[in-house]
């Protein structure tokens, strides 16, 4: 099982300063936007189908690296992975790459917690989303 996808993604016009150069807060949207499409695409979770089951995760933490600029029409590789979990949280680290993913963009340690849609309070992990995370857990790169 994949524990570190990839995608590639365009810089868009709308997402940039006056100066051409990525705006900080839309690495955010970049990088969750990454991380739904490589649930969706290499483990087949859904977020919708399980917003239907009462299953959601609220942000209750982020922390960005900025480390090279980030400009209109580069092409950048975003890649993701699950680096840490408990009861009723997933730790997830994205890191932003240059097209050829040699040169290191930014980087997004993002904590997940688990909350009941149907209560809105707090709730543990399911026993196939814990199974899940020991499948995919992988060590933290930066």
């Amino acid at each position: 099982m994949e524990t570190k996808p990839r995608t590639f993604y365009t810089i868009r016009f709308n997402d940039c300063d006056p100066f051409g150069h990525l705006n900080n807060s839309r690495y955010i949207d970049y990088f969750l936007n990454a991380r739904e499409d490589h649930l969706k695409e290499h483990y087949s979770i859904d977020l919708k189908e399980w917003a239907a089951k009462g299953i959601g995760f609220v942000v209750s933490r982020h922390e960005v690296q900025y480390i090279r600029a980030v400009s209109y029409n580069d092409t950048v590789c975003i890649q993701s992975a699950l680096v840490g979990y408990g009861d009723n949280y997933l730790e997830v680290e994205m890191q932003m790459y240059d097209k050829d993913g040699q040169n290191l963009k930014a980087v997004l340690l993002s904590k997940f917690t688990q909350i009941n849609l149907h209560t809105g309070k707090k709730d543990n992990l399911t026993p196939e989303l814990e199974e899940f995370a020991r499948q995919v857990l992988t060590p933290r790169t930066v």
